[in-house]
Protein backbone atom coordinates (compact mmCIF):
# COMPACT_ATOMS: atom_id res chain seq x y z
CA UNK A 1 0.00 0.00 0.00
CA UNK A 2 1.77 3.68 -0.83
CA UNK A 3 2.48 6.01 2.17
CA UNK A 4 1.49 9.24 1.27
CA UNK A 5 4.64 10.05 3.49
CA UNK A 6 7.07 8.35 1.69
CA UNK A 7 5.44 9.98 -1.69
CA UNK A 8 6.02 13.39 -0.40
CA UNK A 9 9.74 12.66 0.61
CA UNK A 10 10.22 11.90 -2.91
CA UNK A 11 8.65 15.15 -3.99
CA UNK A 12 10.74 16.98 -1.38
CA UNK A 13 14.06 15.48 -2.24
CA UNK A 14 13.93 16.39 -5.56
CA UNK A 15 12.57 19.72 -4.58
CA UNK A 16 15.82 19.94 -2.43
CA UNK A 17 18.50 18.96 -5.06
CA UNK A 18 17.04 21.50 -7.41
CA UNK A 19 18.56 24.17 -5.45
CA UNK A 20 21.90 22.62 -6.13
CA UNK A 21 21.78 20.78 -9.21
CA UNK A 22 20.40 20.59 -12.48
CA UNK A 23 17.84 18.19 -13.70
CA UNK A 24 19.85 16.93 -15.73
CA UNK A 25 22.26 16.11 -13.18
CA UNK A 26 19.97 14.67 -10.61
CA UNK A 27 19.59 10.81 -10.50
CA UNK A 28 17.08 8.41 -9.68
CA UNK A 29 19.89 6.98 -6.93
CA UNK A 30 20.46 10.71 -5.92
CA UNK A 31 16.71 11.17 -5.00
CA UNK A 32 16.16 7.92 -3.24
CA UNK A 33 19.56 8.94 -1.28
CA UNK A 34 18.51 12.55 -0.32
CA UNK A 35 14.70 11.03 0.62
CA UNK A 36 16.19 8.32 2.94
CA UNK A 37 14.91 5.43 0.82
CA UNK A 38 15.82 2.72 -1.29
CA UNK A 39 15.93 2.90 -4.73
CA UNK A 40 13.40 0.39 -5.36
CA UNK A 41 11.36 2.32 -3.66
CA UNK A 42 11.19 5.02 -5.84
CA UNK A 43 10.22 3.09 -8.40
CA UNK A 44 7.19 1.90 -6.58
CA UNK A 45 5.33 5.06 -6.59
CA UNK A 46 7.29 6.58 -9.95
CA UNK A 47 8.09 5.16 -13.15
CA UNK A 48 10.89 7.69 -13.99
CA UNK A 49 12.87 10.90 -12.99
CA UNK A 50 10.28 13.03 -15.61
CA UNK A 51 7.21 11.49 -13.35
CA UNK A 52 8.71 12.69 -10.10
CA UNK A 53 9.31 16.28 -11.46
CA UNK A 54 5.33 15.96 -12.96
CA UNK A 55 4.08 15.34 -9.30
CA UNK A 56 6.08 17.88 -7.88
CA UNK A 57 4.74 20.47 -9.94
CA UNK A 58 1.40 18.98 -9.83
CA UNK A 59 1.91 19.52 -5.97
CA UNK A 60 3.01 22.96 -6.27
CA UNK A 61 -0.07 23.62 -8.44
CA UNK A 62 -2.72 22.64 -5.72
CA UNK A 63 -3.92 25.48 -4.31
CA UNK A 64 -4.51 27.31 -7.72
CA UNK A 65 -6.01 24.05 -8.93
CA UNK A 66 -8.44 23.73 -6.16
CA UNK A 67 -9.37 27.91 -6.17
CA UNK A 68 -10.31 27.21 -9.70
CA UNK A 69 -12.52 24.12 -9.22
CA UNK A 70 -14.38 25.99 -6.32
CA UNK A 71 -14.73 29.17 -8.28
CA UNK A 72 -16.15 27.53 -11.18
CA UNK A 73 -19.11 25.94 -8.90
CA UNK A 74 -19.63 29.37 -6.99
CA UNK A 75 -22.38 30.55 -9.58
CA UNK A 76 -23.39 33.23 -6.94
CA UNK A 77 -20.48 35.78 -7.81
CA UNK A 78 -20.07 37.13 -11.18
CA UNK A 79 -18.07 35.76 -13.83
CA UNK A 80 -15.43 38.44 -14.29
CA UNK A 81 -15.10 38.27 -10.59
CA UNK A 82 -14.25 34.91 -10.49
CA UNK A 83 -11.87 35.28 -13.29
CA UNK A 84 -9.96 38.44 -11.42
CA UNK A 85 -9.77 35.70 -8.54
CA UNK A 86 -8.25 32.92 -10.26
CA UNK A 87 -5.87 35.18 -12.16
CA UNK A 88 -4.55 36.51 -8.73
CA UNK A 89 -4.41 32.42 -7.48
CA UNK A 90 -2.21 32.22 -10.97
CA UNK A 91 0.13 35.03 -10.27
CA UNK A 92 0.76 34.05 -6.79
CA UNK A 93 1.77 30.79 -7.60
CA UNK A 94 4.20 31.87 -10.50
CA UNK A 95 5.43 33.98 -8.28
CA UNK A 96 6.18 31.60 -5.69
CA UNK A 97 7.88 29.38 -8.42
CA UNK A 98 9.96 32.16 -10.01
CA UNK A 99 11.39 33.01 -6.04
CA UNK A 100 12.06 29.49 -5.62
CA UNK A 101 14.09 29.48 -8.71
CA UNK A 102 15.59 32.47 -7.85
CA UNK A 103 17.03 31.38 -4.48
CA UNK A 104 18.87 28.47 -6.12
CA UNK A 105 22.07 28.33 -4.98
CA UNK A 106 23.87 27.72 -8.03
CA UNK A 107 23.78 29.39 -11.66
CA UNK A 108 20.59 28.13 -13.39
CA UNK A 109 21.03 28.04 -17.44
CA UNK A 110 18.49 29.54 -19.59
CA UNK A 111 17.64 26.31 -21.32
CA UNK A 112 17.74 24.60 -18.07
CA UNK A 113 15.34 27.72 -16.78
CA UNK A 114 13.00 27.37 -19.77
CA UNK A 115 12.63 23.78 -19.48
CA UNK A 116 10.92 23.79 -16.15
CA UNK A 117 9.16 27.13 -16.66
CA UNK A 118 7.72 25.13 -19.82
CA UNK A 119 6.54 22.48 -17.65
CA UNK A 120 5.06 24.38 -15.42
CA UNK A 121 3.60 26.50 -17.96
CA UNK A 122 1.92 23.44 -19.61
CA UNK A 123 0.50 21.75 -16.35
CA UNK A 124 -0.84 25.67 -15.90
CA UNK A 125 -2.85 25.54 -19.20
CA UNK A 126 -3.87 21.89 -19.19
CA UNK A 127 -5.44 22.25 -15.88
CA UNK A 128 -6.89 25.49 -15.03
CA UNK A 129 -8.54 25.61 -18.82
CA UNK A 130 -11.53 23.80 -18.50
CA UNK A 131 -12.54 25.44 -15.07
CA UNK A 132 -11.99 29.10 -16.97
CA UNK A 133 -13.78 28.08 -19.52
CA UNK A 134 -16.59 27.02 -17.23
CA UNK A 135 -16.83 30.26 -15.79
CA UNK A 136 -17.18 32.22 -19.14
CA UNK A 137 -19.67 29.72 -20.42
CA UNK A 138 -21.38 29.94 -17.28
CA UNK A 139 -21.29 33.94 -18.25
CA UNK A 140 -22.66 33.18 -21.59
CA UNK A 141 -25.17 31.57 -20.45
CA UNK A 142 -26.22 34.38 -18.13
CA UNK A 143 -26.15 36.88 -20.82
CA UNK A 144 -23.34 38.88 -19.17
CA UNK A 145 -20.50 37.81 -21.69
CA UNK A 146 -21.17 37.25 -25.40
CA UNK A 147 -18.29 34.65 -26.89
CA UNK A 148 -18.91 31.56 -29.18
CA UNK A 149 -15.07 30.07 -28.25
CA UNK A 150 -15.42 29.48 -24.29
CA UNK A 151 -12.40 27.10 -24.49
CA UNK A 152 -10.03 28.97 -26.89
CA UNK A 153 -10.73 32.20 -25.27
CA UNK A 154 -10.02 30.44 -21.26
CA UNK A 155 -6.47 28.83 -23.30
CA UNK A 156 -5.64 32.33 -25.39
CA UNK A 157 -6.23 34.10 -20.82
CA UNK A 158 -3.62 31.21 -19.92
CA UNK A 159 -1.41 30.97 -22.51
CA UNK A 160 -0.77 35.06 -21.74
CA UNK A 161 -0.83 35.12 -18.18
CA UNK A 162 1.60 32.26 -18.05
CA UNK A 163 4.14 33.56 -20.19
CA UNK A 164 4.15 37.31 -18.92
CA UNK A 165 3.72 36.33 -15.58
CA UNK A 166 6.92 33.80 -15.12
CA UNK A 167 9.17 36.19 -17.63
CA UNK A 168 10.92 33.69 -19.09
CA UNK A 169 9.96 33.17 -22.14
CA UNK A 170 9.72 36.55 -22.92
CA UNK A 171 11.45 38.95 -20.51
CA UNK A 172 9.99 41.82 -19.44
CA UNK A 173 9.66 44.71 -17.25
CA UNK A 174 7.27 45.50 -14.89
CA UNK A 175 5.99 48.23 -17.03
CA UNK A 176 5.82 45.89 -20.02
CA UNK A 177 3.89 42.72 -17.87
CA UNK A 178 1.39 45.78 -17.19
CA UNK A 179 1.23 47.11 -20.56
CA UNK A 180 0.68 43.56 -21.55
CA UNK A 181 -2.19 43.15 -19.12
CA UNK A 182 -3.65 45.86 -20.27
CA UNK A 183 -4.41 45.06 -23.68
CA UNK A 184 -5.40 41.45 -22.16
CA UNK A 185 -8.59 43.46 -20.20
CA UNK A 186 -9.03 45.74 -23.43
CA UNK A 187 -9.10 41.89 -25.70
CA UNK A 188 -11.61 40.63 -22.81
CA UNK A 189 -13.84 43.86 -23.36
CA UNK A 190 -14.13 43.98 -26.94
CA UNK A 191 -14.54 39.85 -27.53
CA UNK A 192 -16.95 39.83 -24.75
CA UNK A 193 -19.16 42.76 -25.44
CA UNK A 194 -18.96 44.26 -22.14
CA UNK A 195 -18.24 48.37 -22.68
CA UNK A 196 -14.51 49.83 -22.15
CA UNK A 197 -13.76 50.23 -18.56
CA UNK A 198 -15.56 47.35 -17.14
CA UNK A 199 -13.40 44.77 -16.42
CA UNK A 200 -10.59 47.31 -15.21
CA UNK A 201 -10.52 45.86 -11.80
CA UNK A 202 -9.34 42.25 -13.25
CA UNK A 203 -5.90 44.71 -13.16
CA UNK A 204 -3.84 42.85 -11.37
CA UNK A 205 -0.22 43.57 -11.72
CA UNK A 206 1.50 45.73 -8.72
CA UNK A 207 1.89 49.06 -9.26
Amino acid sequence: MADPKKYDRILDALEQLLIDSSMENISVSDIAAKAGIGKGSIYYYFPSKEAILDALIQRNYEKPLKTAKDLADQTDIPPFTRMAMLFQACRSSAAAFLKQDNENNRAVTLQESAYLHQKYLNYMISELKPNLAKIIRQGIAAGEIHFDYPEALAEIVLIILGVKLNNTFLSATPEDCEYTIRGLIALLEQGTGVPAGTLNYLHFTEK
